[in-house]
């Protein structure tokens, strides 16, 4: 079943093409329906997952060109399997929410459904040909969904986001192409890459030569300080559903790119900076932080929180031990599913009062009560409130990094102080205080069918939050094979 995950939202996307403009509830049916099949297979292959089991799983190979040793071959390991259950979810919800967009709905659902497609194809292929080519694709929908969906600024947001992603992209290709050459295997299988590595590794002369640019190019994508100024700007630009699988997912893409092929095929190289790496990740969390106290837009203060928290996954990835990398997989999924459900409550608010400042709002918890208390909930995760999964995930970062960088950790948890003064301060003026009379006729989600992103999302950050080892148990084994 892992096959398909990338291909019935491709293949529906195609299918889309026949379907006649005016079908508009044919067309959100069959996006909903892609969405769900996929969210169903994904749940199934959880489900059967072997606990303990540190290797692939459910591997299926293609050969495709033999000569330059390049296959289709799928399969899933702790890691990716954690990271197909985020996209499952994300994408599930996102579905939901881009039924409320009505400006050529067609088109908007085809490259939705091409980049929900895409990013599957990144988290289940094991050939790095392949991996590389879905990793590109995700740029095809990205760039016109914020361009001509988006809101304030899209052209240029559009612009910076395509630039420095493909900047990133062109470094990280440079440094798989060395590693190709010099590997000598003739081979992109990343199984057999990793065995042939295992068993004659490269020297750490060319491991140190090679990691930075692997670690660069995918940071980008993390937005990794300085690299990240493109990320709020995207994140304000688009619409909701992509702001959800951008925050969400696609930023994720960067980090499991590292771990995938950094870490397991060069990790003398990566140990080499490792340090650099961690003193980045730091900055990046106390800077966005700083930073989103400095916002009044409430996609922004969102968007420099996201840039913020990433710089916990990097840190743990630096941090090289079996505990810190295992929390920064569980992270990687907790924000995730918070970054998209934040952003999909403020697209809830946006879409009806055109307004995202949060000075303009006032008492929208008595107004729209659902969502008001939604959007708290989803504020008290992202800045660790125990109980949702996010403290977990953030406080396994924090165990298994500090024997390396204690001081780094220290400074770490400085920005969750930070993130409380930001967070804190958008909850008290946009929920509480006195009603603004200009919202009076703002509506509150009252269907199941309105109601349902939110609570498949919250849904999962309180469900892992309460029972952490239900991930941490898939992640920890293959986790510990990488670094044996």
């Amino acid at each position: 079943m892992i096959l398909y995950l990338p291909w019935i939202p491709i293949a529906t996307a195609f299918l889309m093409l026949f379907v006649p403009e005016s079908q508009d509830r044919l067309i959100r049916r069959l996006t909903l329906g892609a969405c769900s099949v996929c969210f169903a297979i994904t749940v199934s292959l959880l489900v059967n997952f072997e606990i303990g089991n540190a290797g692939y799983q459910y591997v299926q190979r293609f050969d495709w060109v033999p000569s330059l040793g390049i296959s289709y071959q799928v399969g899933l390991d702790g890691i990716n399997m954690t990271l197909c259950l985020l996209h499952a979810l994300v994408s599930l919800a996102g579905a939901f929410m881009s039924c409320s967009v009505s400006k050529r709905a067609k088109e908007y659902h085809i490259f939705f459904l091409l980049l929900v497609g895409a990013i599957y194809g990144v988290f289940t292929v094991l050939d790095l040909f392949f991996l590389y080519l879905f990793y590109e694709m995700t740029l095809i929908p990205l760039y016109p969904m914020i361009g001509i969906w988006g809101s304030k600024n899209k052209e240029y947001g559009a612009m910076q986001l395509t630039l420095f992603i493909t900047a990133g992209a062109v470094i990280a290709l440079f440094g798989l192409l060395v590693l190709y050459h010099r590997m000598g295997a003739n081979s992109f299988d990343l199984i057999r890459m990793a065995d042939t590595l295992k068993a004659a590794p490269l020297d750490q002369s060319i491991q140190n030569w090679i990691a930075p640019f692997l670690l660069i190019g995918f940071g980008v994508i993390a937005s990794l300080w300085p690299l990240h100024s493109w990320s709020p700007i995207g994140y304000a630009a688009a619409p909701t559903s992509v702001s959800m699988l951008h925050a969400g997912v696609l930023k994720k893409m960067g980090p499991y790119m590292i771990l995938r092929v950094a870490v397991t095929l060069l990790p003398d190289g990566v140990a080499h900076w490792a340090t650099p790496l961690a003193v980045l990740a730091a900055i990046g969390i106390l800077y966005a932080g700083y930073a989103a106290i400095r916002q009044q837009d409430l996609k922004f203060i969102i968007g420099f929180s996201s840039v913020s928290h990433m710089g916990y996954v990097l840190l743990g990835i630096a941090a090289l031990t079996p505990v810190a990398l295992s929390g920064a997989v569980f992270l990687m999924f907790s924000h995730g599913v918070m970054a998209a459900c934040t952003f999909a409550l403020v697209g809830f608010i946006y879409e009806q009062s055109h307004m995202r400042g949060i000075a303009d709002f006032g008492g929208l918890a008595k107004q729209i009560p659902f969502v008001g208390m939604c959007l708290v909930m989803a504020c008290m995760a992202s800045l660790g409130l125990p109980g949702f999964s996010n403290f977990a995930s953030e406080l396994v970062v924090f165990i298994g990094t500090w024997p390396r960088y204690p001081l780094i950790v220290c400074l770490a948890v400085f920005g969750i102080l930070i993130t409380a003064i930001y967070l804190l301060r958008t909850v008290q003026q946009v929920c509480y205080g006195p009603p603004n009379p200009r919202w009076s006729q703002i509506k509150d989600a009252v269907t199941l069918f309105e109601k349902f992103p939110f609570l498949l999302l919250l849904g999962a950050l309180l469900l892992f939050g309460f029972w952490p080892q239900g991930l941490l148990r898939i992640i920890g084994p293959t986790v510990e094979a990488i670094l044996s």
